[in-house]
């Protein structure tokens, strides 16, 4: 077995989105792909309503998949295809953009204004980048949970786990997708294919993820009774990524850790950006750009 070394550790930038949603983005935009097949995480949560009720309006996908995860509150999508519902606490939706789709999403807090989820964008291989959009919504009563001996608790949202199989299924970077906790004081060993990149979101509580040298710009505290240094606590809106290796370790803090952990096997193609349309070559972007502008963009009505 190996322990996967932590490469970085990041705090989710504030930014804004859709017609003035409030968020914080932990990585996207990046022609580098770093976390290829994964283009892009965003936590988005409040517990003012002016910061997340103007939601996300009518807008364009092209050749990527969506995976947003709700917490709290819900989130109400239509799209034009025809298509629309809510996902509440719990739920999640996988969205093949695929050939082209124009969509909203309208976050909506719960009975105390409360509203927190996710969106992680997935990269499609050129030879899938133009099949036809699809949905798959899973209520949260259908995703498997697990709980080990030491109280350590596994929602398995996508791939499996601990002989739990998530209920998204046909994904073209064979991801896997948990949710997380580790009790406090907990030292947890967690599985991780040495094919897939790997990242960890750390949404509550605190935890060190541990590996055999610290990583260039983590910062580290030293225990008078130990020379060996000791990663300082990683907490609420990090991003750790990870290098190679068939295991990822952390270990709880006083409140415990709830996080993220996500992993999908590297597609290696090139990657042109324009907005939430991602294909391989500027000229693939222009021809999209071209067919938004002649309301030919959806292949699919």
């Amino acid at each position: 077995m190996s322990i996967r070394p932590v490469n970085k550790i990041i705090e989710a930038t504030p930014t804004m989105e859709g017609a003035g949603v409030r968020l914080r983005r932990a990585f996207g935009f990046s022609e580098k792909n770093e976390q290829d097949p994964f283009l892009l995480f965003d936590d988005f949560r409040g517990d003012t309503p002016s910061d997340y009720l103007a939601g996300f309006p009518w807008h364009p996908h092209r050749g990527i998949e969506t995976i947003t995860y709700v917490l709290a509150g819900d989130v109400s999508h239509a799209d034009s295809l025809g298509n629309e519902g809510k996902l509440g606490a719990g739920d999640v939706q996988w969205m093949t953009a695929g050939s082209g789709i124009m969509h909203q999403e309208m976050p909506h807090g719960d009975a105390l204004g409360r509203m927190h989820g996710f969106q992680l964008w997935a990269n499609l291989p050129a030879a899938q980048k133009m099949t036809d959009p699809r949905y798959q919504d899973v209520k949260s009563k259908d995703i498997a949970e697990v709980t080990d001996d030491d109280g350590t608790k596994v929602r398995v949202i996508i791939g499996e786990f601990w002989g739990k199989k998530g209920p998204v299924d046909g994904i073209a970077a064979n991801p896997r997708y948990l949710d997380v906790f580790v009790p406090p004081g907990k030292k947890k060993h967690l599985k991780v294919d040495t094919r897939s990149n790997a990242f960890a979101y750390v949404f509550e509580g605190e935890g060190n993820f541990r590996d055999a040298s610290a990583p260039t710009g983590v910062l580290t505290e030293r225990h008078e009774e130990d020379d060996n240094p000791v990663r300082s606590m990683t907490g609420n809106r990090s991003l750790v990524t990870f290098g190679g290796g068939d295991e990822v370790v952390v270990q709880a803090g006083e409140q415990g850790i709830r996080f993220l952990l996500v992993s999908g096997r590297p597609i290696e193609e090139p990657v042109a950006w324009y907005g939430p349309i991602v294909m391989n070559t500027r000229d693939e972007l222009q021809t999209a750009l071209s067919e938004l502008r002649s309301n030919t963009f959806i292949r699919n009505r």
